[in-house]
């Protein structure tokens, strides 16, 4: 190997070593704003409301916030790949509804949960089909299962509510461990497993790659269908899970659950740090940008702002981290 070769090889790794640095402190500085931001808005409520603080209410905003997180992290994983997911409302919804509707006709928990399961997982792999082997935008492919899934919901039920829920199913959302809510312990572990699958796994390079630059990716021996399948049929699962957990704490199969639950997983997602562009995005933002989300949500509600006017505070947030993101990577 000649010397000229061998100091190609030497610079592109010093290239490549001083991106990751360069990403990593990105996202830690990010991730260090949005602390900052989380305390400011705890200290906020804490002193305009005598109820924020109680044991009572912080259960109530880890239970809100664990739904919307579950899904926030599922949306993530499909922005870094340079996708968008509008399906993941109707997912968590049809997912629930399905599981409600087994357990009234008298299966069985376990069995109607694997159903529910599923049923999510088919739509992801729908997702994955149309956008890799049918090349449909992913925006276009996802609102047209989000339309198809919403519709199917309103036919298996007729449009009405799913009653007659196993009260051990209801359960699941009050029970608690050491005081802490069993909701928020599944976010917890889904939030590891997602950290682990981005960080630390060949599939989660892969996505990174993927939402970067996807003819890089492909020529670098990346199987781009496996990865495009695989980033939305986690989006799905995840969205399952999470509509498992809203139809036991709602105690009914609710037909019209997690609509617009794709608009706050975006905001979560972006918010934390995740780039529209693809490539850019942790967990740890998602799950930030996620108890953010709750924590406004939550907030608003216990001071009586007008609920119009929190979409109005949550809408601009998520205009500001997009144009933050744009300039950002231009001066990069």
């Amino acid at each position: 190997m000649s010397d000229a070769v061998k100091e190609k090889i030497s610079a592109d790794k010093q290239n490549k070593s001083a991106k990751k640095v360069k990403l990593f402190n990105r996202g830690m500085k990010t991730e260090i704003y949005l602390i900052a931001l989380l305390a400011i808005l705890f200290i906020f409520f804490s002193l305009t409301s005598d109820v924020f603080l109680t044991v009572d209410n912080l259960k109530t905003l880890a239970r809100q916030a664990s739904i919307y997180g579950i899904i926030a992290i599922g949306m993530l994983v499909v922005i870094i790949s340079a996708g968008i997911d509008l399906s993941v409302g109707s997912v968590t919804g049809f997912s629930g509804i399905a599981a409600a509707l087994c357990m009234a006709r008298g299966m069985s928990i376990s069995a109607s949960l694997a159903i529910a399961l599923a049923c999510g997982l088919i739509v992801g792999l729908v997702n994955g089909v149309l956008i890799h082997d049918g090349k449909v935008p992913p925006f276009i492919a996802t609102m047209g299962t989000m339309t198809v899934v919403r519709a199917l919901i309103m036919l298996l039920t007729k449009a009405r509510m799913i009653s007659g829920l196993p009260e051990s199913y209801k359960m699941i959302a009050q029970f608690e461990i050491v005081n802490i809510p069993f909701l928020f312990m599944v976010w917890v572990a889904v939030m590891i497993v997602a950290w682990f699958m981005t960080t630390k796994t060949v599939f989660g390079r892969n996505v990174y790659a993927v939402g970067s630059n996807k003819e890089a990716a492909r020529l670098s021996g990346i199987n781009i269908r496996k990865t495009i399948y695989g980033v939305y049929i986690f989006s799905a699962f995840v969205c399952s899970i999470a509509g498992i957990l809203l139809t036991a704490r709602l105690g009914n199969g609710v037909p019209t659950a997690g609509t617009g639950y794709e608009l706050d997983a975006i905001a979560s997602a972006v918010v934390g740090g995740a780039s529209l562009d693809g490539g850019t995005g942790s967990v740890v933002g998602a799950v930030l940008g996620s108890m953010i989300m709750a924590t406004l949500r939550q907030g608003g509600v216990l001071l009586g702002v007008n609920s119009f006017v929190l979409e109005i505070i949550i809408g601009s947030l998520i205009v500001i981290a997009v144009l933050v993101d744009k300039l950002r990577n231009q001066n990069a």
